[in-house]
C-alpha cells in the first residue's frame, strides 16, 4: 500500500509585508495559532487545497525581519468572492505560538480596531 507523500501537496510560500497596515489587513487573529491571508499574486501558479501543509517565509519589510513558519491552508478565497483572491494560512502548533505572539506584539495597538481588514 503506497503512502501519500506530504511533499506532493506542500509548498513554500514567500510573503513580503510592506508595513503594519498591510500586516493588519492580512492577519487573522480569529484562527487558532494565528494566520495570514496570502494574496494570489504571491502564490504563482500553485493551486492549494484546504489542509495542504506549506512552509511560509514571512518577510516583514518594515522590520527587516524574516519569520519562517510551518502552516497549513485553512481558507481559500477564489476569484470573484467578496474577499481578495488568495489563501488563508494557519500557523501550525509546532510553531509554539512564536509567530502569533510576534505579530500580535507588532499589532497590539490595532488588534481591537473596528477598521476592516482583507479577511473576515
Amino acid at each position: 500500500m503506497a503512502q501519500s507523500n506530504i511533499t506532493d501537496k506542500s509548498g513554500i510560500i514567500r510573503l513580503d509585508v510592506a508595513d503594519q497596515n498591510a500586516l493588519y489587513e492580512a492577519y487573522m487573529p480569529f484562527i487558532r495559532n494565528g494566520g495570514l491571508l496570502v494574496p494570489q499574486s504571491e502564490l504563482g501558479d500553485h493551486d492549494y487545497e484546504l489542509g495542504d501543509e506549506v512552509f511560509l517565509f514571512l518577510h516583514l519589510l518594515f522590520e527587516d525581519q524574516r519569520l519562517p513558519v510551518a502552516a497549513k491552508i485553512c481558507w481559500i478565497s477564489p476569484r470573484g468572492s467578496q474577499h481578495p483572491e488568495g489563501v488563508g494560512v494557519q500557523f501550525l502548533a509546532k510553531d509554539g505560538g512564536k509567530t502569533q505572539a510576534r505579530l500580535e506584539t507588532l499589532l497590539a495597538d490595532r488588534l481591537n480596531s473596528r477598521r476592516p481588514s482583507k479577511t473576515l
